[in-house]
């Protein structure tokens, strides 16, 4: 079910069988499991291009060289990465814990935390950070986002979460690391749309721990051509998110 949903949903089905068995490598799997997780990945994949569902398609135009000085400039936006995925799980668990600790009748906690987001947002004059925001995330490749951008999002995803509303984290994960590597991007001499791209994966890849599935991903998004620096990213984000 995994496997399928995430071939199905992202149009990436190598990397949905494997996120399903790294994501579960730590339960044990069986083995009879592996050949079931990529056989259902391919033809949940191939139904959705049955019926012409068009993903979304990311652009990477050009490569920088990989030499000593980009090496630097992408272990560190790798480390930046890991350490949003890390905030982002942090801010989830504080939000759910301060909800289950001042509101003890579960069905109130989104009630009463919507209430909360409707205000915030009418406030703020903007629909920006809820939602999948796929539009702000395919623009996040070709032009520089706020550097609060990401954090917002953070912010927003985070409450949402905490007060009850479960399930589409990864969406607003991709959006996060996209805007962050957007953001990076005023700083940091790497093409705008490579550390888009690496943020994407990479922040995916710290709060789920899973940077094998990640770095696959991202070349079949990408182009197998940036696959060294989205797997880079992918790991480095990894080991500096912490136990997330």
């Amino acid at each position: 079910g995994i496997s399928a949903g995430f071939a199905s949903v992202f149009g990436t089905p190598l990397a949905g069988a494997l996120f399903a068995l790294e994501v579960l490598y730590f339960s044990k799997i069986s083995f009879k499991s592996i050949p079931l997780s990529f056989i259902t990945a391919y033809i949940a994949y191939f139904t959705v291009e049955f019926w012409h569902v068009k993903h979304t398609q990311y652009n990477i135009p050009t490569l920088p060289e990989m030499n000593l000085t980009n090496l630097f400039w992408v272990i560190l936006a790798s480390i930046l990465f890991g350490l949003a995925a890390m905030l982002f799980s942090r801010s989830t668990h504080f939000w759910g814990a301060l909800f289950s600790k001042t509101i003890s009748y579960p069905p109130l906690r989104p009630f009463i935390g919507g209430i909360i987001l409707a205000l915030a947002i009418y406030f703020i004059g903007t629909t920006k950070y809820i939602g999948l925001g796929v539009p702000i995330i395919v623009d996040a490749f070709s032009n520089p986002n706020a550097s609060y951008d990401f954090l917002l999002k953070i912010l927003f995803t985070g409450f949402t979460l905490g007060a009850g509303f479960k399930g589409g984290e990864v969406t607003p994960l991709f959006f996060v690391g996209a805007t962050l590597g957007s953001a990076l991007s005023i700083v940091i001499p790497l093409p705008i749309a490579i550390l888009a791209g690496m943020g994407f994966v990479a922040v995916f890849s710290g709060a789920t721990h899973t940077p094998i599935a990640c770095t696959v991903m991202g070349m079949e998004l990408f182009g197998v051509e940036s696959g060294i620096f989205i797997g880079i990213a992918c790991i480095i984000a990894y080991f500096s998110s912490g136990s997330v």
